[in-house]
């Protein structure tokens, strides 16, 4: 995103643009933007436009530019400074838009929304920094290759784990399975079947 217009906002009734600052009781705290920042309520009956949901009709019925992607480009053809102004001719606003948004639709968009597109540029571009859009996604691509590297190494460690359990030659693999070893010399007071062949013995004999 070049310019951030998250928290900027159009507000009917008040020139210019507006940083969002809080909201109030009455209203939305604002502050101007331009060299005095100066912090002003709006009252709650304005209607404040968030420059970040502002679209552009294009002759796609179904598809619209928003303000961010027209500022990219704008700012790509010509650079900060825009070539016209609120003031400029019909035909110069209207060559500038379409040297911008070429299928943009000549009966939706308005002279004067574009004249509301020149002032809004000049704006932003004179107090917001332009930010390289190739910059954050390849800062976060490097991270994320970073992460992926490193995260073999717990697997890893897990793999050989078991290798340290593994059971001892003769040791059970688990206490579930061990069957106690029998009385190496069973007797007749500690198994009672021991005693039963003593007892036929006897009576064969009688």
């Amino acid at each position: 995103m070049p310019y951030e217009l998250q928290e900027l906002a159009a507000i009917s009734g008040m020139p210019g643009l507006y940083r969002l600052v809080r909201a109030a009781r009455h209203g939305v705290l604002v502050e101007s933007l331009d060299e005095k920042a100066t912090r002003t309520l709006a009252p709650a009956r304005n209607k404040v436009s968030l420059l970040s949901e502002i679209s552009i009709y294009t002759q796609d019925a179904d598809e619209t530019v928003p303000l961010t992607e027209v500022f990219e480009r704008i700012h790509q053809k010509h650079g900060a400074a825009s070539p016209v102004t609120a003031k400029s001719s019909e035909s110069e606003l209207t060559d500038f838009l379409a040297s911008v948004i070429p299928d943009y639709d000549r009966d939706r968009v308005y002279l004067s929304d574009i004249k509301k597109l020149a002032s809004w540029y000049g704006i932003v571009s004179k107090h917001r920094p332009y930010v390289a859009a190739e910059a954050a996604p390849a800062a976060e691509e490097a991270a994320e290759a970073d992460t992926a590297a490193e995260t073999p190494a717990p697997k890893a460690k897990k793999a050989k784990a078991p290798k340290t359990e593994e059971p001892a030659a003769g040791e059970p693999l688990s206490t579930g399975g061990v069957i106690g070893t029998p009385d190496e010399a069973p007797t007749a007071e500690g198994n009672p079947e021991a005693a039963a062949p003593a007892k036929k013995s006897r009576r064969k004999a009688e």
